[in-house]
């Protein structure tokens, strides 16, 4: 396990992520990619605990949600199932589990400041703060893919699933956009990754 650990998270980040998921019988699961989530954590009715996590995501990305995922685990066996999927409990057990990673023997020092910055108030999903997620962006391989809010105003854009859209206004967290085959208006997280279409 810690050899397949060492493909996917920063090298001093593996032994103390393999002690916990074997603390925590993690049953860990790399998947392809989806785009819909980067990871997630289901508990199995025989008891067993499932954490898939995206492979296809950076180093820096797969070690964050990985521990993101472990810290579902954590605050459901800790607090019970009744508690908020990323209420307080979750968020407090994940800036425990993050903080002796916060170091620049883990993450690149000139990306450290941003990363302690999000673990004082952790979001839901990583992709909601949008300096975290650039930030992140930067370890991707190269892509042509851009953010929603790199996209100029009024141009079009391809979704993963092939429909095209033309951006329009900001509201105040999401973008207006307009779904050109169908004129009907969706709000698009700043940090969806779209394709630009060239005119």
């Amino acid at each position: 396990m810690k050899e397949i650990l060492a493909k996917y998270i920063p090298e001093r980040a593996v032994d103390p992520t393999f002690d916990l998921i074997k603390a925590n019988q993690v049953h860990l699961k790399i998947v392809n990619q989806r785009v819909t989530r980067h990871g997630d954590y289901r508990r199995m009715p025989d008891g067993r605990h499932i954490i898939t996590v995206n492979a296809g995501e950076n180093r820096y990305r797969f070690f964050v949600t990985l521990i993101h995922e472990i810290a579902h685990l954590v605050a459901y066996e800790k607090h019970g199932r009744f508690i908020k999927p990323h209420g307080i409990e979750w968020k407090r057990t994940f800036q425990q589990l993050m903080l002796p990673f916060i170091n620049p023997q883990v993450f690149p020092t000139k990306i450290l400041p941003i990363v302690a910055n999000h673990f004082k108030n952790p979001k839901a999903s990583s992709d909601t703060d949008a300096k975290f997620a650039l930030a992140l962006k930067q370890y991707d391989p190269e892509n042509d893919k851009n953010y929603v809010f790199e996209i100029p105003h009024g141009s079009t854009f391809r979704m993963h699933n092939g429909k095209i859209f033309q951006r329009g206004n900001k509201r105040v967290k999401r973008y207006e956009c307009v779904e050109v085959a169908t004129g009907r208006m969706y709000l698009f997280n700043p940090n969806a990754e779209v394709e630009l279409l060239r005119s």
